[in-house]
């Protein structure tokens, strides 16, 4: 009996959170009321209060699933990089930017970013800083992974340069989440040629 209840609370929240990004990306988020949310998903508002205690913390929800995602998936380029310095931090980089809008749109991410900025003291600012500063420690994994393999310099702090590049690659996602007709490969040759600079600096 319990297996089942799991498996029901489970669902449930899979679809109070399937509803959100559906109407999140159709409406908008501002238009967006949790009655309406709760109705699409087929549960009460009280129900919906169980699981979220607001709109913007399913917002948070589906920033935390993007961006669990893209570590499961950057886990694997961390541990078997490609040779090449820039090509190992644009796979990485890129498998960021390539499922950024896999389920939040620019206007959904310019919303969380918002948030941030406006409430920096409620739990919604500390989570999103605890998932950036989870993408910074994979990039100086990487970056560790490759200075242990002999592909950059010993004398490079790692720590230090991991951090350097995704404060780079964060603020140029910021750009491109502001200008609202940038084409994500864009974004993408433009940080693919600042990391082939920085690989030519750091190589061993």
């Amino acid at each position: 009996m319990t297996g089942l209840r799991a498996r029901q609370k489970a669902l449930r929240h899979e679809r109070i959170m399937e509803a959100a990004l559906t109407l999140f990306r159709e409406a908008g988020y501002d238009q967006v009321r949790t009655e309406d949310i709760a109705a699409a998903a087929e549960v009460s508002v009280g129900t919906l209060y169980n699981y979220f205690e607001n709109k913007g913390d399913l917002l948070l929800a589906l920033v935390t699933l993007e961006v669990e995602e893209v570590l499961d998936m950057g886990a694997a380029v961390v541990s078997a990089p490609p040779p090449d310095i820039a090509e190992a931090l644009n796979q990485l980089i890129g498998g960021y930017y390539d499922h950024s809008n896999t389920y939040l749109t620019k206007d959904l991410w310019r919303t969380a970013m918002a948030l941030t900025i406006q409430a920096a003291e409620t739990p919604f600012s500390a989570r999103y800083t605890a998932l950036d500063q989870s993408l910074t420690d994979q990039v100086c994994a990487l970056v560790s992974e490759l200075q242990r393999r002999g592909q950059v310099r010993p004398d490079v702090d790692a720590r230090a340069l991991g951090q350097v590049i995704f404060n780079n690659l964060n603020q140029m996602f910021i750009e491109f989440v502001k200008v609202e007709g940038m084409k994500l490969e864009t974004l993408k040759a433009s940080v693919a040629r600042q990391t082939e600079v920085l690989a030519r600096l750091l190589s061993a």
